[in-house]
């Protein structure tokens, strides 16, 4: 056999491929921030419709004009700020790939975020040779300014990621501490992904007339259309006319494009109607489940909570697995994560089963 070790980044040694788990007798999947299935027609037919009538022999359409326009429509973006791509996962490789370039002096380009959070942007930065820095979010889950600037004037970090709300934690960041660190970085693009935004009902986007350093990463993932995997980046069209360089042409397959400019289109009113339901039963599972003894959950703004269990977190996960109820552990990161979960809000069944299923296990 070869050594290909010689020829690989050695920093993908460390890595390891995304495996979802998948204990055997789940019955309830509570573990990826997915939303329960749309309950009005409109959008599924939506989507049919603009399926069925999509050209399969062509390639599709590698400027994705009629998706982007709909995009334009929905958020007030202009169609040449909009970089797209399968899902936000492959706009965060596509803009990592474009702006690589080391500072001078510096070996290699580096990535700012805080931890915990999304951890595509530290696998993605590391597999693209980027240096990552991390620093952690404050005892509420907030930036830490002082942090994060001494970070920024240290590492001089080419990106910036902030989510907002943030994975796992749910919690928005607040927006003057947001400000501060978009202000302290005028020579780094500050991402704030906003894939929960919905959610949240606010957004920053607005504070680009103001900030040319700003983008805005956005998806429809987290609004019941996983399957179509489209997302997009919001940014100083200088900037996007470049970085789309770096696009594989036809990243986004036709059936994608029809389907999501059909929804947004279409069934946009669906969707966030959707949204409003989950929201309430988001606000009803976190006061349930904070009743319970020992029990506290963050501030949530998007479509899970987090929350802190009485007794170590691998255990209450193994719990709820074996009563067929999958959520999401933190526990191999240790430290303040030890006893922490995150639980998506799925449809009222399933989340009365998971509230029943997690009071047996808190308690055991």
């Amino acid at each position: 056999m070869p050594d290909w070790s010689s020829l690989l980044r050695p920093e993908l040694a460390d890595l390891s491929s995304y495996v979802p788990a998948d204990p055997p007798g789940i019955h309830v999947r509570l573990d990826a921030n997915e939303a329960p299935p749309h309950p009005s027609p409109a959008v599924r037919e939506a989507v049919a419709r603009a399926v069925a009538r999509t050209p399969l022999e062509r390639y599709p359409d590698a400027r994705m004009r009629e998706l982007k326009a709909r995009i334009s429509e929905r958020t007030g973006a202009r169609e040449g700020e909009l970089l797209v791509g399968t899902g936000s996962d492959e706009v965060i490789s596509v803009l990592l790939t474009a702006m690589a370039r080391p500072r001078e002096k510096a070996p290699r380009a580096v990535v700012l975020a805080p931890t915990p959070t999304f951890v595509m942007y530290r696998v993605t930065a590391r597999a693209h040779g980027h240096h990552i820095v991390e620093v952690p979010l404050d005892a509420r889950w907030d930036l830490d300014v002082g942090a994060m600037k001494r970070a920024l004037e240290m590492a001089q970090p080419n990106v910036v990621f902030i989510a907002s709300p943030n994975n796992p934690t749910g919690t928005r960041m607040s927006d003057d501490r947001v400000l501060a660190v978009l202000e302290a970085a005028p020579g780094s693009l500050v991402v704030v992904d906003e894939a929960y935004a919905d959610f949240a009902g606010e957004s920053v986007r607005g504070w680009r007339e103001r900030h040319a350093n700003l983008a805005v990463l956005r998806t429809l993932s987290k609004l019941g259309l996983a399957a179509l995997r489209v997302g997009w980046l919001e940014a100083d069209e200088a900037l996007v006319r470049e970085v789309d360089k770096a696009r594989q042409p036809f990243n986004v397959s036709a059936t994608s494009q029809a389907a999501a400019a059909a929804v947004l289109a279409e069934a946009w009113g669906d969707v966030m109607s959707h949204v409003d339901s989950i929201v309430r039963e988001r606000d009803r599972v976190a006061a349930a489940a904070a009743a319970l003894p020992g029990v506290d959950v963050a501030p949530s703004r998007a479509n899970f909570l987090w929350l802190s269990t009485p007794r170590p977190a691998v255990e209450v996960y193994q719990a709820l697995a074996a009563r067929g109820v999958l959520v999401r552990s933190f526990h191999s990161s240790a430290g303040r994560l030890a006893n922490r979960l995150r639980v998506t809000v799925g449809s009222a069944a399933d989340n009365d089963r998971f509230l029943e299923a997690f009071a047996q296990a808190v308690s055991a």
